[in-house]
């Protein structure tokens, strides 16, 4: 029986399954996108979010640090772990979760596994071409767009004043 059990064992030992883990973690980070079976990019997706939720979070230098350390004792790359913090977290601030996405590409043609593509999400050119704007969060003010309005109002207000004063100019014209 398996009551409680939620982790897949990938039918490995727990320390090869650590080091698999590892291992796939690290290369997802440095090239952005790999290729596995579906049960490994499963596996894979459950490892490495926390991980990039560490990566985004921390306010002074003590806090980032201890997140560093913690990272690296999962992936044990420091290649990872530079990339991670400095190109994979910036890019992801904005997100607040479900940064991987694994997209299924069929049977292997071997021994018929199921293969998938397991990627950062933000970092994908086809389909991440909306989310550089929402990446950005939205200010939070007190007038909630009252400016926004008004500024449009003006301009709709300029456009009317516009076109009576050229109406009674060529009326003033035709009188004179």
């Amino acid at each position: 029986m398996r009551h409680g059990n939620k982790n897949n064992n990938l039918s490995r030992t727990a320390s090869h399954r650590k080091a698999l883990l590892k291992n796939l973690g690290s290369q997802l980070i440095v090239h952005k996108r790999i290729t596995t079976t579906l049960a490994k990019a499963k596996a894979l997706r459950t490892y490495i979010e926390p991980l990039i939720t560490k990566s985004k979070a921390g306010d002074n230098k003590e806090q980032i640090m201890h997140n560093h350390r913690i990272v690296f004792s999962y992936l044990h790359d420091k290649q990872a772990v530079k990339e991670l913090f400095t190109v994979v977290a910036p890019k992801v601030a904005g997100r607040p979760g479900g940064y991987t996405r694994i997209i299924k590409l069929g049977a292997r043609i071997g021994d018929n596994a199921e293969l998938a593509m397991i990627e950062l999400v933000d970092f994908n050119e086809i389909y991440g071409k909306g989310t550089a704007s929402a990446a950005e969060p939205a200010k939070k003010t007190r007038r909630s767009g009252a400016k926004k309005k008004a500024g449009a109002e003006s301009a709709e207000a300029t456009e009317v004043v516009e076109t009576p004063e050229a109406d009674t100019t060529t009326e003033e014209k035709t009188e004179a």
